[in-house]
């Protein structure tokens, strides 16, 4: 599994941030976690009841899904495909 490691919480301090946690982003995808083995990480976020919002796409880019965090952020889980 991606070793995460150094990551900090911060939580809303006025109703004015509170109002954007979870949308920092519009929508949009705008949190990426690389991984050196997609399928394995996702299988095993999967298992751990990850929410899915978009499945598995084998990009020009690398192969990619897409999952909503705890605070409704949405990430790219990616492994990049190898440059020749």
């Amino acid at each position: 599994m991606t070793e995460i490691s150094n990551v900090g919480k911060r939580v809303a301090a006025t109703p004015e941030q509170a109002r954007f946690v979870g949308d920092q982003a519009g929508g949009r995808v705008f949190l990426f976690l690389a991984t050196d083995d997609f399928d394995r990480d996702f299988a095993a976020f999967t298992a751990a009841g990850v929410e899915w919002v978009r499945p598995p796409a084998v990009q020009p880019y690398g192969k990619v899904a897409v999952f909503r965090d705890l605070y409704g952020n949405l990430w790219d889980l990616v492994q990049f495909a190898d440059r020749d």
